[in-house]
């Protein structure tokens, strides 16, 4: 195991009608005055945001609301907020929705007080240095940016989709109510759970040895996602699987489960040329490129993925043949994507064949793209995606 440091300062508030409290927990952060970002009608529809501002209103708390955050947020939205914010005195920025609103307050939270370009930050390594400090009213369970550091925003001009990661970019609380997940379609509850599942194959799949912990962590988590998934496609109001998935979308992205080893992420940096050009669902991408990328880069280690064939999918060891059961573990893999109505390959995300050397060039690979399991070149990036134009089951 690797040397580490692990800091995780989120509190999070869990269960039935626990957005009543987010007034409070706004007071206790020092939150007095607050921009309620939200996404769609949804959040109106549903009563949520009533309720949301119902809580600051008891807490006399302060507040303006900027909706209308889009699924791959936009940088324009978030030049929008931090307009708004500077205007209005706003020192508490609180999301109401999902991992794409959340993102956009974390761009929001670190554009007011930086004198340039929020851009700056993103898919640069340039480090946050102040950052107005966030809460979440998290309604999907996905991209677990309510309990980590990371924010993806895509810059409309050239759909470019870049990431940022600061400590200083953690919620300082995090509201997470099952029940307001119990709503969400088929599609997109599944499209939240590979993302979710992706976020632990990019730290199951590394070069470090001796991580068992680590390892056994991964697996509870996936093994819980194969095992509630499917119950909430056949009952979407199953509070317990709703509450087990939801938790499992925090602790697949706060880092517990990839704290001590390396970790990848060349998956994710595929899927968002994909989402990037063709504006889609994020679990979506990471469905079709995630085992093409297993299938490309399996024999780096074989053994890592015969582990997971046996550990996560139950397939039985070949020892004469690890590679069979590697192989077989992804076939495990994609097969339960199609079950719960996930897209395999380009046709079926409605991407297209003929635009991989465009998704090639906007990558940005130049001389490569390291991993940390494996590092690919332009020619490795290619045949990644060509594997993915033909995936079947």
């Amino acid at each position: 195991m690797d040397n580490f440091n692990f800091y995780s300062p989120t509190e999070f508030v869990f269960g039935k009608g626990r957005e009543t409290e987010c007034g409070q927990m706004v007071a206790k952060y020092g939150g007095t005055k607050v921009l309620i970002h939200y996404g769609s009608g949804s959040a109106v529809r549903s009563g949520l945001l009533d309720r949301v501002k119902k809580s600051l209103d008891e807490q006399r708390i302060a507040y303006v609301e900027l909706g209308g955050v889009q699924p791959n947020p936009r940088d324009t939205k978030i030049y929008e907020g931090i307009e708004l914010c500077r205007k209005e005195g706003v020192d508490f920025i609180l999301s109401v929705g999902g991992g794409s609103c959340i993102d956009s307050s974390k761009g929001i939270a670190l554009g007011v007080p930086y004198d340039g370009d929020f851009w700056d930050f993103y898919g640069t390594g340039k480090q946050v240095e102040n950052a107005l400090p966030i809460g979440t009213v998290l309604t999907i369970a996905a991209a677990g940016s309510e309990g980590s550091g990371a924010s993806v925003v895509t810059k409309e001009e050239g759909m470019l989709k870049r990431d940022v990661g600061s400590d200083l970019l953690r919620p300082r609380f995090s509201i997470l109510n099952p029940e307001l997940t119990c709503t969400l379609p088929a599609y997109q509850t599944a499209c939240g759970a590979t993302d979710i599942m992706a976020h632990v194959f990019e730290r199951y799949f590394t070069n470090t040895k001796e991580v068992e912990i680590t390892d056994r962590l991964c697996e509870a988590v996936l093994l819980t996602m194969v095992k509630e998934t499917p119950r909430v496609i056949e009952d979407p109001n199953n509070y317990d699987a709703r509450a087990n998935i939801m938790w499992a979308g925090m602790v697949a992205h706060n880092d517990i489960v990839g704290v001590g080893r390396s970790q990848d992420w060349n998956s994710h940096g595929l899927e968002h040329e994909l989402s990037g050009l063709y504006d889609c669902a994020h679990g979506a991408g990471l469905a079709v490129v995630m085992p093409a990328w297993m299938e490309y880069v399996m024999h780096h280690d074989v053994m890592r993925f015969a582990q997971m064939a046996v550990r996560v999918w139950g397939c039985e060891m070949n020892f004469s043949n690890p590679e069979a059961t590697a192989k077989e573990g992804i076939k495990e893999f994609r097969k339960f994507l199609v079950s719960i109505g996930m897209p395999i390959n380009f046709e079926q995300l409605g991407a297209k064949e003929e635009d991989i050397p465009k998704l090639v060039e906007v990558l940005g690979i130049g001389d490569g793209i390291r991993g940390g399991f494996m590092e690919l070149n332009a020619t490795d990036v290619a045949n990644i995606y060509t594997i993915a134009t033909r995936a079947i089951v």
